[in-house]
């Protein structure tokens, strides 16, 4: 099968980096319907942007591909299809990761092509996505920067990179909720069905995760008798830094 080559300028040799890149674009492909709009993307594509961020800022961070996506197509707001660059799935969130600014496709759009794509931006925010872009410039020339970018994306949603105990005894579920419930006005209470909505899970799970901040105290019971109706953040849940 011929799929785009790594570029080997990329990062002036092929070594761990690049053969796991070239066995995981192969993987997604060979994953496609032969006659598939991705699969053709995916074998055609002139990814040198792709493969630098990918390789250079990805890879360095974290070692592995697990979890991301590329050529991830999602439903358009024109009720097509479109194709994201990369995509970072891992419950409860949704990322997607856009390389701006390389290529005569960038540089050649019109107006209105540019228009419809900050707008199929927002459709996505408005689908629950995490929307990230990257200028090809930056990946380039200040590839530490975004690196570090990626660690504090991670850190913050999926906790990678923390070490302080209390914060590594939540699930990203339970980070989530608390950090939802931080953000709400004058900390007001909420409900199970309201944790329930938020997570996108069944009432047992809704429960276990509110379980898990009652017993590590950072909410607490606010109404209810044996069977608690709704809970409020405690101070340890309204200091944790999420």
């Amino acid at each position: 099968m011929a799929l785009a080559g790594v570029d080997v300028g990329v990062t002036g040799k092929l070594g761990t980096a690049e053969r796991a890149y070239r066995e995981w674009i192969l993987k997604h492909t060979e994953l496609r319907e032969p006659t598939s709009e991705r699969r053709r993307r995916l074998v055609e594509r002139d990814d040198h942007s792709e493969q630098l961020f990918a390789i250079d800022i990805w890879w360095q961070v974290l070692g592995s591909f697990e979890y991301l996506h590329p050529e991830y197509e999602v439903n358009d707001y024109r009720d097509g299809s479109r194709f994201l660059d990369f995509t970072y799935i891992r419950p409860p969130f949704r990322i997607s990761i856009e390389i701006d600014g390389f290529g005569t496709h960038q540089k050649n759009a019109s107006r209105r092509k540019f228009s419809d794509d900050r707008f199929r931006q927002n459709q996505l925010v408005l689908d629950d996505w995490i929307v990230v872009r990257f200028s090809y410039d930056d990946l380039r020339e200040r590839p530490r920067q975004c690196q570090q970018f990626i660690q504090q994306l991670l850190g913050k949603f999926y906790g990678l990179g923390r070490t302080d105990a209390l914060y590594l005894q939540l699930s990203s579920p339970a980070r989530e909720l608390l950090r939802w419930a931080q953000r709400r006005v004058n900390g007001a209470a909420f409900s199970p069905k309201d944790a329930r909505k938020l997570l996108w899970v069944s009432a047992p799970t809704a429960r276990k995760n509110l379980s898990r901040l009652l017993h590590l105290k950072l909410i607490e019971q606010a109404s209810g008798g044996q069977r608690i109706r709704s809970y409020r953040l405690t101070s340890a849940g309204v200091k944790l830094r999420l």
